[in-house]
């Protein structure tokens, strides 16, 4: 079972390696420890400011020989301000250069919401009526060409993937959201899997909200228990939840002991009587998208719309 989880194949017929780097305020030092400790999924966004490290990392990796472009999953995502059809191309050409790729792997409309062109940070002045189906019509052109070699979303509801799906001529290859144990979302990962739409976890330890909502998952008294009786760490432990549960999971962190810890949960399995423990834990929702949402400016009105109820 363990080695059967180190990939995923997506609905393009590509394998994404089940763990992945979250590169939110990482160093270009913590890219060339992860590769060289194993990593070979890096999950860049050009709003996390770090592509340029990230580039130059790769380019040092590639040139030691240490690994070769083919050896490794990187993807990106199309930040709220580059929705318009036009400014598409132009994004990914930019995280493209940062990266000093020719390619990505996988590019992704980072929400389901837009900006203003230029604006930074997110205000309510800055929110824009967004219009998926051009975004995405924009997004499978990046498919064609080859700069893309699969495409998906972010953030999206079970109700906006149906509504994607109605007009895509590329169905999504992934969506990514938060996902852990503490928000499981059992709903949108039957929807996925029954559309051939692979799930991706991001905060799988609960940690890009802060240390707060990281103990609130590393503490839960079931991952705990759970881990006790394993011989694991809380994190080991949601992690290979994660796997078990059929996504790839995206944790982050700049210590090279976690680095090698997060990466060592494929040699054992959560038995089936400990798993069906993870139904008990309570829900609740850590990264919400709160700043999308205002009474009178941008698409929705209330956080129940944004996430058309699934919170």
């Amino acid at each position: 079972m363990a080695d059967e989880l180190k990939f995923f194949e997506l609905n393009t017929g590509a394998k994404i390696p089940s763990v992945g780097l979250g590169t939110y305020a990482v160093t270009r030092h913590t890219i060339t420890t992860a590769v060289k400790v194993g990593y070979r999924h890096l999950d860049c966004a050009p709003i996390y400011g770090t592509e340029k490290e990230i580039g130059s990392a790769l380019k040092e990796l590639f040139d030691d020989g240490v690994v070769k472009r083919e050896d490794l999953w990187i993807t990106s995502k199309l930040w709220c301000t580059h929705h318009l059809p036009e400014d598409v191309p132009e994004a990914l050409n930019t995280t493209l250069q940062d990266l000093q790729l020719e390619y990505v792997d996988l590019y992704l409309m980072h929400w389901p919401a837009s900006l203003k062109k230029g604006t930074v940070g997110v205000t309510p002045e800055s929110l824009t009526q967004p219009d998926i189906s051009s975004t995405w019509r924009a997004m499978e052109a990046l498919y064609d060409s080859g700069k893309a070699r699969a495409i998906g979303v972010s953030n999206f509801s079970s109700k906006k993937l149906g509504d994607l799906l109605e007009v895509a001529r590329i169905a999504p290859a992934v969506n990514q959201v938060e996902s852990h144990p503490v928000w499981q979302q059992p709903k949108l990962h039957e929807y996925c899997k029954s559309k051939g739409i692979h799930l991706s976890g991001y905060s799988p330890l609960g940690s890009q909200a802060g240390e707060i909502a990281r103990k609130r998952l590393m503490e839960n008294p079931v991952l705990k228990m759970v881990a006790q009786q394993l011989g694991k760490s809380p994190a080991q432990v949601a992690l290979r939840w994660g796997l078990q549960m059929g996504h790839s999971v995206l944790p982050k962190t700049i210590n090279e002991a976690r680095l090698k810890e997060n990466l060592d949960i494929f040699d054992w399995s959560i038995p089936q009587d400990l798993f069906a423990k993870f139904s008990e834990i309570e829900q609740e929702k850590i990264v919400r998208g709160n700043e999308f949402v205002h009474q009178t400016c941008g698409a929705y009105r209330t956080i129940e719309e944004f996430w058309d109820g699934e919170i």
